[in-house]
């Protein structure tokens, strides 16, 4: 369930990129980011909403945005997401899901009546 709310100071994380780097959300300090989180790599509304962000990705780098994904995906899956959608943002894996719980966005989900727990989808903007 999210539980963060519009003016909260955002949670300060690190984690390993799909290129093996490690990323910490106080690199971007002072820089306004979306931080947005899926469920998992290669799905079909997962592809839509990173796809969407990449194609509106260069009017976003012009405003200041920068944009950072996140699952429980590890690294190499990833890796793989980026390169079959030319996918130009940075993408975090939290397989633990400790960025994932910080930010509230684990949860209850149901589809086709069956009830599970998962990734919430979720977008986050920080700094602005």
């Amino acid at each position: 369930m999210i539980t963060l709310k519009e003016g909260d100071k955002a949670p300060q994380f690190e984690g390993i990129d799909q290129n093996g780097e490690q990323f910490s959300l106080s690199d971007l300090t002072g820089k306004k980011t979306i931080l947005f989180f899926y469920p998992q790599d290669d799905t079909p509304t997962c592809t839509v909403q990173a796809c969407n962000l990449r194609d509106n990705y260069a009017m976003l780098i012009s405003k200041g945005f920068e944009v950072i994904g996140v699952s429980p995906d590890e690294s190499p899956k990833h890796k793989k997401f980026e390169k079959k959608f030319s996918l130009p943002f940075r993408l975090l894996a939290d397989p633990s899901h400790e960025i994932i719980d910080l930010y509230g966005v684990w949860g209850e989900k149901q589809l086709y009546g069956r009830k599970y727990m998962g990734v919430e989808r979720a977008t986050f903007l920080i700094g602005r």
